[in-house]
């Protein structure tokens, strides 16, 4: 599979490192705005990438890549992946796929008009211990509480404090707990358990708006589940389930799972089923995949899956913060 990079901040850097255990992915060019093609060059030079564009049109118009990789500010993941799908162009966005259920729903209706495939990048969604922790839950019984915790402390946020606003927090730019770290909790909560019936959203906010952190909580039928995300401080990240036969816990940070122990029956079981430490490895071994067999359905599924979250952030979106005095 041929991949079209857009983008050469810090989550292009961390693909480019996973790849190196992709064979089946080969780059064919790197994308950045005029004003930083000297970044892009210097990037393309280091991991022996064969082409630099600063036009995103004569991309699409000449790159062979069978897929666009999305890997810019939130806030332009809708246009640049809209733009690919016009011209016919199989797209592979950053998460969040767009800050909007309507901008989802247009960009996942425009690919199935044009018959290519769009997918979002959610790591945790392709890692064997999800489909181990999902096969885990089924054996706890009635579930009654799940809590998933998600907290680190941001490289930007001291800046942040100084009073400089960075994309990362800022609302304008789709930044912020909820868009960036608290997603893949409702990721990892809606792939285990669908849509919740009703969610709210409380959070701490900055000067300027922006959730440092905050807490969702999702209520289902027969249980609640809450979702903490912090970039305004640190703690162990985890999350536990908890069943009448049974509970399971997630050590470790849900964009990885790293090891998952379930305790039932008195026992306790460790599950260590990721085959890679880098996270996004399983992910784009499974995009290759799927873009291999033309696996349309395995696409439909994906985007369900973004199409429930996208849903859901709307619904958490407009946040009864609390504003810090500043």
């Amino acid at each position: 599979m041929k991949l079209a990079i857009l983008g050469t901040g810090k989550i292009v850097h961390d693909l480019l490192d996973a790849l190196k255990d992709v064979p089946e992915v080969a780059l064919t060019s790197v994308f950045a705005r005029p004003q930083s093609r000297g970044k892009a060059e210097k990037l393309a030079a280091a991991r022996q990438i064969p082409q630099v564009y600063t036009d995103y049109a004569e991309l699409l118009a000449e790159d062979d890549a069978d897929f666009i990789y999305v890997g810019l500010i939130n806030t332009v993941h809708y246009a640049y992946a809209k733009q690919a799908l016009a011209a016919g162009r199989n797209v592979i966005v950053e998460k969040p796929f767009a800050p909007t259920y309507a901008e989802v729903r247009e960009l996942v209706d425009l690919a199935r008009a044009q018959h290519v495939m769009i997918l979002e990048a959610v790591t945790l969604l392709y890692l064997p211990n999800f489909q181990a922790m999902r096969e885990a839950v089924d054996g706890l019984g009635p579930i009654h509480t799940v809590m998933a915790n998600y907290s680190q402390y941001s490289s930007r946020y001291d800046r942040y404090r100084e009073g400089v606003v960075l994309p990362a927090f800022d609302p304008a730019l789709a930044g912020g707990a909820l868009y960036d770290i608290n997603i893949y909790n409702l990721n990892l909560l809606v792939g285990l358990f669908g849509m919740p019936k009703a969610a709210t959203y409380t959070a701490n906010c900055g000067f300027n708006g922006v959730d440092t952190s905050g807490v969702a909580v999702l209520q289902y039928p027969h249980f609640f589940a809450t979702a903490v995300g912090a970039k305004d401080a640190a703690s162990r990240s985890f999350c536990i389930v908890q069943g009448e036969q049974g509970w399971l816990e997630v050590q470790g940070a849900p964009n990885t799972l790293p090891r998952l122990v379930v305790h039932t029956g008195g026992e306790e079981r460790v599950i260590e089923a990721n085959r890679y430490a880098h996270r996004m490895v399983h992910e784009f071994q499974a995009f290759a995949h799927i873009f291999a067999a033309q696996d349309f359905s395995a696409v439909r599924c994906s985007n369900e899956q973004s199409l429930r979250v996208a849903q859901l952030v709307d619904t958490l979106r407009n946040i009864p913060g609390i504003k810090e005095d500043r």
